[in-house]
């Protein structure tokens, strides 16, 4: 016999049991879109944090340690300040010898009110003190030139988006401007996450205004920015070695080495909640195998006619892998599609972007969700079919 007529009386039995068919489709289209639609939302979390971070994946950070020995008491002004523990000059002085010809770049920071125009509400902002000649070296600006003066300074993306600063506004600071008035030379361009300096709402100024403003001299984190990535370990461990010889003084973060665990977590957790979705296909591939059991008891005197006209096992075998093949196929395909939907619709709420939606490494989780659904079903038909070609003909006909 043809094998086009086994496809066709497979489609026929689907038709004739349409409802039956179409609840075990959904089953499969529910655990397609689960799996893929959690791949894609994990893919997309592991990108948007990458793309935040990738501006301090080269970088080491220095900063003191909170139960260490006596160190530098800054001053601390403004609202919130820094911790009193600071680096001092002197630490920074070795910092910057043993991580040579890496740039160490020292930073200041503090928040405290301003304002933005006459008769304006005060906010509360961070405020960064960098040397000017530092600046370019861990900075990008969107818009404007950077600042050398203290009569200037930098604001970061966010800030002048929400308070409608521009280059050439003036930022008094201060409880009714005390620290003094400064304008604005450039905007800096957005860098999500940090673990450096967190700009984006934030304002910077110079080194030397900053210490004459809040009378601080002594640094509250030192940024290492190492040109050769693989050598990042070897500036860290130089950098622990010089300063907490005697007593832990520092604490040294290797920034790429704590990208490398986020990703590992969001990793995890990608493949946890996956795996539930995969069960939730496993749960309708069973649906599958308890039909096509239904549909060979229900077909056993057909089956004996087929086989007592010349049908051979082979045969029957795939008419019922057939029935299996066509619920997996088109179960999957809609799954694939609507995974698109709610991949969308998930990117949307929890990440507030879709930006990362259609890019190849998303884009795969559907080919894995529909792929998979395509093997659970074919494989949940697998013994219904071979239960089925293995009827006695005789024993099949004179069933009632």
């Amino acid at each position: 016999m043809s094998g086009g007529i086994f496809f066709e009386i497979a489609k026929r039995n689907i038709r004739i049991h349409m409802l039956r068919s179409s609840l075990a489709m959904l089953g499969i289209i529910i655990g397609v879109v689960a799996i893929a639609s959690m791949g894609i939302l994990g893919n997309s979390m592991v990108l948007a944090v990458s793309e935040s971070l990738r501006t301090v994946g080269d970088s080491v950070i220095i900063t003191p340690h909170v139960g260490g020995s006596a160190h530098g008491f800054g001053g601390g002004g403004g609202i919130g300040g820094a911790s009193s523990l600071t680096i001092t000059e002197q630490d920074f002085l070795q910092i910057k010898r043993v991580s040579a010809p890496n740039i160490a770049i020292p930073v200041l920071q503090t928040s405290d009110r301003m304002k933005l125009g006459v008769g304006s509400d005060d906010i509360v902002a961070a405020i960064y003190g960098l040397n000017p000649d530092d600046v370019p070296d861990l900075l990008n600006l969107k818009e404007g030139g950077y600042n050398r003066a203290n009569s200037g300074c930098l604001v970061g993306s966010k800030f002048a988006e929400d308070h409608n600063v521009k280059v050439g506004s003036r930022i008094a600071i201060g409880t009714d401007g005390d620290k003094g008035t400064l304008r604005v030379t450039g905007i800096i361009e957005e860098r999500g996450m940090a673990f450096d300096v967190s700009t984006d709402s934030a304002i910077v100024v110079t080194r030397d205004w900053f210490g004459g403003a809040y009378n601080r001299n002594d640094y509250d984190k030192v940024v290492v920015k190492v040109k050769n990535l693989d050598e990042i370990a070897d500036v860290k461990t130089a950098i622990e070695k010089q300063l907490n010889r005697r007593d832990t003084i520092v604490d040294v973060m290797d920034t790429r080495k704590t990208m490398e665990t986020l990703f590992t977590a969001f990793g995890q957790i990608t493949t946890f909640v996956t795996a539930i979705g995969g069960i939730s296909l496993l749960v309708a591939g069973v649906s599958i195998l308890n039909i096509m059991m239904m549909s060979v008891t229900e077909r056993i005197k057909e089956i004996g006619i087929m086989r007592s006209i010349g049908a051979q096992k082979q045969e029957v075998m795939w008419m019922f892998l057939y029935e299996a093949l066509i619920l997996g196929v088109v179960g999957s395909l809609i799954g694939g599609v609507l995974s698109l939907v709610g991949g969308y619709a998930i990117s949307s709420m929890m990440l507030n972007t879709t930006k990362y939606l259609f890019v190849p490494s998303s884009m795969v989780n559907i080919v894995y969700g529909v792929t998979f659904g395509i093997i659970i079903c074919l494989i949940c038909g697998i013994y219904p079919a071979w239960r089925a070609a293995n009827l006695n003909p005789i024993d099949a006909l004179r069933h009632e």
